[in-house]
């Protein structure tokens, strides 16, 4: 995907408390043949399974529909007339915000009922103009919000549920609610104290900001999701020795000049980088991970592991990975570390076979090391929404 700029985009949320199911939804898409990337979050009636059942298809819907390009109003009313209704209160009911962004062109907000969506330029809060939809037949009366601008480097969109803005609500301190003013304000300051955090981190500080508000025990579902346009982070990962010995030079000069943090994956590998670029290599002895051998160090390497056996974890982490997951110490939870934080991974994969990987009485996950690298290339694109870059040698 090229652009003048990388979109992250992430969320967090903490469910009500005792359900171990959130009612709210987060669903994202980049759409590569268009240059786009969708976002919605829903928030579906009550708590539980029930209102999990009505943000999902509200989500789902929404994403679909506006990677279709169909008209706003057509998908908000698509959406309340499709969705069930419910047997104790007898009506149907889901909130969303769905945020289309053309990489190479504008951004379009659409909203029902979920707390007005902030935009920031920079450290300043930036107000495009908003317009008020009402609709008609079965769902007359009910308003949308709907805005169009052209993004810059450094926006920021954050957007949440009711359970961020209400988080609070007849506490001593908040007897109203923390509100969408204190929601706006702390979203400001955050930017304005770190104007680098990343999507990821100003979304779970604004969750556990609203938890706390709850006196840490949560009385909804809450959820907050952010866009952040920003000069691409970027990451090489280099695994395995190349296909011809010649090309070794080609390798180590690749690595030494890449702009960016550098994972080596791979004992020949390393020994390659460590000949060709004169460094040495540092074995380390911390077992954080008692699957896999402790990481080694390499002057101007951010991260020297084992080859398959660490990218092959890697593969199940990130399949796994959801916004409840916590990262440890050991290799293969550095490389996915370094992963999230990064916005551009690029793996240089060498096509020598190793015949170690090869003996029929290993384990079957233990691939060979282009389709393991393939299955984290995918899973980063599709479900992380990373820009990935595969060069082999």
């Amino acid at each position: 995907m090229s652009a003048a700029f990388h979109i992250e985009v992430d969320h967090d949320s903490k469910s009500h408390e005792g359900q171990r199911i959130c009612g709210d939804m987060f669903v994202s898409r980049k759409v590569t043949e268009e240059n786009r990337i969708v976002a919605v979050l829903s928030d579906g009636l009550g708590h539980g399974v029930k209102a999990n059942i009505l943000a999902t298809l509200t989500s789902t819907m929404a994403l679909n529909f506006a990677i279709q390009h169909k008209d706003p109003v057509r998908i908000a009313e698509i959406i309340m007339n499709t969705l069930p209704i419910d047997d104790e209160r007898k009506i149907s009911y889901a909130t969303f915000t769905i945020v289309d962004i053309e990489v190479n062109g504008h951004v379009s907000i659409l909203e029902y009922d979920n707390p007005q969506a902030i935009i920031m330029r920079g450290k300043e809060v930036y107000m495009p103009q908003w317009q008020c939809v009402l609709l008609d037949g079965p769902n007359r009366g009910k308003e949308l919000r709907y805005c169009r601008f052209v993004p810059q480097k450094e926006d920021r969109i954050v957007f949440a549920t009711d359970g961020i803005t209400q988080s609070g609500l007849g506490t001593d301190t908040l007897p109203l609610g923390w509100g969408e003013e204190n929601f706006q304000a702390f979203v400001s300051q955050a930017v304005k104290n770190q104007p680098e955090i990343s999507a990821s981190k100003l979304c779970q500080r604004v969750v556990a900001k609203a938890v706390k508000n709850d006196g840490f025990i949560s009385k909804d579902d809450t959820s907050c999701a952010a866009a952040y346009f920003r000069e691409p982070r970027k990451l090489l990962i280099c695994t395995g020795p190349p296909f011809k010995e010649e090309n070794d030079p080609r390798l180590a000069s690749t690595v030494k000049e890449f702009q960016g943090k550098k994972i080596i994956s791979g004992a020949t590998t390393a020994d390659i980088i460590s000949r060709e670029l004169n460094l040495e290599i540092e074995d380390g002895f911390e077992f954080d991970d008692p699957d896999l051998p402790p990481i080694s160090y390499m002057e101007g390497i951010d991260l020297l592991t084992e080859g398959i056996l660490t990218l092959s974890k890697v593969a199940r982490i990130l399949q796994q990975y959801d916004n409840k997951t916590r990262l440890g110490k050991g290799p293969a939870h550095q490389i996915v570390k370094m992963i999230k934080e990064s916005d551009e991974v690029n793996f240089i994969i060498g096509t020598c076979i190793n015949v170690a990987h090869q003996d029929p009485s290993l384990p079957v996950e233990l691939e060979i090391r282009r389709t393991v690298v393939k299955r984290i290339a995918t899973l980063l694109e599709e479900k992380f929404l990373k820009d990935v870059n595969i060069r082999y040698l």
